[in-house]
């Protein structure tokens, strides 16, 4: 079967790449454009790895043709810093230890930038429901979550 163009912009840059009808946008993103960031996990949907934005809102890419994002907006964990500064949420995630192996944390970053910026005073209970499309194996999340927490108090 030939390939579709599909033309988005990624973390800011204008793209156009060729893809099978049937490919993700995770595949996309790690092959066609080299944006490993982007993990895959589960294939389903179900762990979070591979979240990235769509206009802002945090979505599995896995589960998401890359036909789909045909003059979308997309952001990935390497959009996140600007301008040679991590995100905030990258220096909390840093300075709180809430990384271990370091798989899962790209989707729980997009996750949790993609909460706060719909609602940047959260308590606890509604970071914990933010990112509960998220798994990890090694943290335990606490570590996550005061990393977000601190994000929010600061108000970044």
């Amino acid at each position: 079967m030939p390939k579709i163009p599909v033309t988005f912009a990624v973390n800011g840059d204008p793209q156009e790449i060729l893809v099978q009808p049937w490919q993700t946008l995770m595949e996309a993103l790690r092959d066609e454009l080299g944006l490993t960031g982007t993990k895959e996990g589960c294939s389903n949907g179900n762990c979070g790895a591979c979240t990235v934005l769509l206009y802002g809102r945090a979505i599995v890419s896995c589960c998401t043709l890359a036909a789909e994002v045909e003059g979308q907006q997309v952001t990935t964990v390497e959009g996140l810093a600007r301008g040679g500064k991590l995100d905030p949420l990258q220096e909390a995630f840093i300075d709180h230890g809430a990384l271990q192996c370091g798989f899962c944390t790209p989707g729980f970053l997009m996750s949790a930038r993609a909460f706060l910026n719909t609602n940047p005073h959260p308590t606890e209970h509604e970071i914990r429901l933010a990112i509960a499309g998220n798994l990890c194996r090694c943290t335990g999340y606490d570590k996550i979550v005061r990393a977000i927490q601190e994000v929010a108090q600061n108000g970044a």
